[in-house]
C-alpha cells in the first residue's frame, strides 16, 4: 500500500473514504510483489495495480463491496486451467490479496488515523512501517501498527498486549533493512496461541546513487537513476561542468573532489556508487575508499586496459583481492551500447541484475526464474 502512500495521502486530507487491496502473498510466478496496491474510493476512481491488469477487474469489484459493508476480505487468485478467461493470473502464479475498507465513520475511525498516520509518513519520504494481519481470527484480520525507526508505534492488532510489542520489535527489523516481508507469530506475542501473519510494508528513504564524473554519459546515467526510483548525486571537482544546467535529473551536484566528498557524506547498504571519471588521480583515492565501505555496488567506467592499470594501482597501495573482488569494471553489461544513453541502460542493468540476483543472460531460451527476489517468511526466533 505504501507504494501508492502520494496519492491516497492525498485522498486522506481531501476526506475521500476508500479500500485498499494489497498483496499480502505470492507463490509462484507473478506480476506484482507483497505491497503492491490498488485503491478504490467511493467515486469509484482506481489508482495503482496488483497484477498488471490479470485480475484488477475482480479485485476493484472487491474494494467496491468492502465500501458498501465494511467488511476486510482475504482473497486468493491463481491459474484456471478449465477456463483460460477466468478470473486468474496468466502466469500461473498465485497471489493472496488483503482487502481493507478505510472509512471514516465510527467503526473505522481507528484503522483510518492509523492509515494517515503511515501514508502522510511515507509520502514525505520518512521511514516507517506498517504491520497487518493478513492471516488469523476474524476478528484480528486488517488490524494494523504504525512502526517508527525508533521502535514507538501506534495503533493497535488486538489480542493479548506482548502482541503489539513483539510485532513492534519484528517490523522495526525489516525496517532496518529496508524490507517488505511477512512474519509469522503466534496471538499472544510469541509460539503461543493460535498463529497469525503479518505482512510488515517498510517505507523507507530512496537509495542513493552517486555518480562521479560530470561527463554526457553520467548525464544519461543520472536520468536512468532517477527512473528507478534512485536519489541522484553528481559528483566533480571541476565547477565548469558541475552544472545544473548539464544534469537537470540529478537531485544534487556537488562540487568537490571525489574521494573527499565521499569520505564526508551519509551511504548505507542500498547505495550505488558509479565511477565514470577514468583518470587516475580521481580513480584510485575514491575506490580506495569505495571498495571498503558496505554500499550495494561498486563500478567504475574504463577500457580493458584502464581497468588493468587501475586494478594495479589499487593493489600497490593496498587494496585487497578480496576488495578488488566487489569492483564492477568495465562497468555494464555487454549489451554493444555505444551512446551515452545506452551506456546508461548498460550500467543500469547491471544494477538491477546485481540488485536481484539476475544472470543477464537473454530469457529466451534460458531456464531461470524471471523473478529472483522472493518474499521471505520468517517465524519468531528464526534467521532471515
Amino acid at each position: 500500500m505504501l507504494d501508492i502512500a502520494e496519492e491516497l495521502n492525498r485522498w486522506v486530507e481531501q476526506g475521500r473514504d476508500f479500500a485498499v487491496a494489497t498483496v499480502v502473498a505470492v507463490t509462484g510466478s507473478a506480476p506484482r510483489r507483497p505491497g503492491a496496491a490498488l485503491a478504490v474510493d467511493s467515486a469509484g476512481t482506481a489508482i495503482g495495480s496488483v497484477s498488471g491488469g490479470c485480475v484488477e477487474g475482480a479485485v476493484y469489484e472487491l474494494c467496491q463491496q468492502a465500501l458498501q459493508d465494511g467488511a476486510t476480505v482475504l482473497e486468493r487468485f491463481g491459474y484456471s486451467d478449465e477456463d483460460a478467461f477466468a478470473v486468474g493470473l496468466t502466469c500461473g502464479g498465485v497471489i493472496d490479496i488483503l482487502v481493507t475498507p478505510v472509512r471514516s465513520d465510527a467503526a473505522g475511525s481507528a484503522l483510518r488515523a492509523v492509515f494517515a498516520a503511515a501514508l502522510s509518513t511515507a509520502a514525505r519520504g520518512d521511514a516507517a512501517a506498517l504491520a497487518r494481519i493478513t492471516e488469523g481470527p476474524d476478528t484480528l484480520r486488517g488490524r494494523a501498527l504504525l512502526v517508527r525507526p525508533d521502535g514507538s508505534y501506534e495503533g493497535g492488532l488486538g489480542g493479548h498486549p506482548q502482541l503489539d510489542r513483539t510485532a513492534a520489535a519484528e517490523a522495526r527489523a525489516l525496517l532496518d533493512a529496508g524490507r517488505t516481508g511477512t512474519v509469522v507469530l503466534g496471538e499472544r506475542g510469541s509460539r503461543c496461541g493460535q498463529p497469525l501473519t503479518l505482512l510488515v510494508e517498510s517505507s523507507v528513504p530512496p537509495p542513493r546513487m552517486i555518480v562521479f564524473g560530470a561527463i554526457d554519459f553520467a548525464a544519461a546515467l543520472a536520468r536512468a537513476g532517477a527512473f528507478l526510483g534512485y536519489h541522484v548525486t553528481v559528483c566533480d571537482a571541476r565547477p565548469v561542468f558541475a552544472t545544473r544546467d548539464r544534469f537537470p535529473d540529478a537531485d544534487e551536484i556537488v562540487v568537490d573532489w571525489p574521494h573527499r566528498y565521499l569520505a564526508s557524506t551519509a551511504v548505507d547498504r542500498r547505495t550505488v556508487l558509479c565511477v565514470l571519471t577514468h583518470d587516475a588521480k580521481f580513480d584510485v583515492p575514491l575506490l580506495e575508499l569505495a571498495l571498503r565501505l558496505p554500499v550495494a555496488f561498486v563500478g567504475a567506467m574504463g577500457s580493458r586496459r584502464t581497468h588493468e592499470d587501475r586494478d594495479r594501482r589499487l593493489r600497490e597501495i593496498g587494496v585487497t583481492e578480496r576488495e578488488l573482488a566487489r569492483l564492477h569494471s568495465p562497468i555494464g553489461l555487454d549489451l554493444g551500447a555505444r551512446t551515452p544513453e545506452e551506456t546508461a541502460l548498460s550500467i543500469a542493468a547491471e544494477i538491477v541484475a546485481v540488485r536481484r540476483g539476475g544472470s543477464g543472460v537473454p530469457l529466451t531460451g534460458a531456464h531461470t526464474p524471471i523473478h529472483h527476489d522472493r518474499p521471505r517468511t520468517r517465524a519468531i526466533g528464526s534467521v532471515a
